[in-house]
């Protein structure tokens, strides 16, 4: 091992941090404000590719799609602000697969939450059905308890 290697540990480190686009730089790509080549993108995600996802790969999703809905809309201010017509420069396309994609994640969501709701109420009938069935066990055959206290009560106000 070199003295260089050993003396200095973080500096490669710093140099792999060093070209990474932190704040307001995160808003550009490829450090241009508009890109000069056309890049090919992907298409949006369909709603069954999202049902399969967990919660959390959701979640990074919804704000891989808001950091790249965030850089269309500096894109588009910049070209507005050059005066640059949108024949030459327009990543309209790019927005609307954004949009598709962060409105399904929406709606897997909601998909998950409705169903939810459902499993909950059937839990909570399921619940209440057993709780009867319970009650109707424990007590002995041809009386409830409702019909004991009564007895009892009557039997203290004869003896009283």
């Amino acid at each position: 091992m070199s003295f260089f290697s050993r003396s200095f540990p973080t500096l490669n480190r710093l140099k792999q941090l060093a070209f990474r686009p932190r704040g307001v730089e995160e808003f550009f790509e490829n450090g241009k404000s508009i890109p000069t080549e056309k890049s090919w993108t992907g298409r949006a995600w369909r709603a069954s590719e999202l049902r399969v996802k967990s919660f959390d790969d959701l979640h990074k999703l919804w704000y891989v799609l808001l950091k790249e809905r965030n850089v269309l809309a500096a894109q588009k201010e910049e070209a507005r602000r050059f005066h640059i017509s949108k024949q030459y420069f327009s990543n309209k396309g790019r927005q609307i697969k954004c949009q598709k994609s962060m409105a399904r994640i929406k709606f897997v969501l909601n998909e998950r939450r409705l169903a939810w709701v459902e499993a909950t109420k059937l839990q909570r009938v399921a619940n209440a059905q057993e709780a009867a069935v319970n009650t109707k066990v424990s007590t002995p055959a041809g009386s409830s308890t409702a019909a004991a206290s009564a007895a009892k009560s009557t039997e203290s106000t004869v003896s009283a």
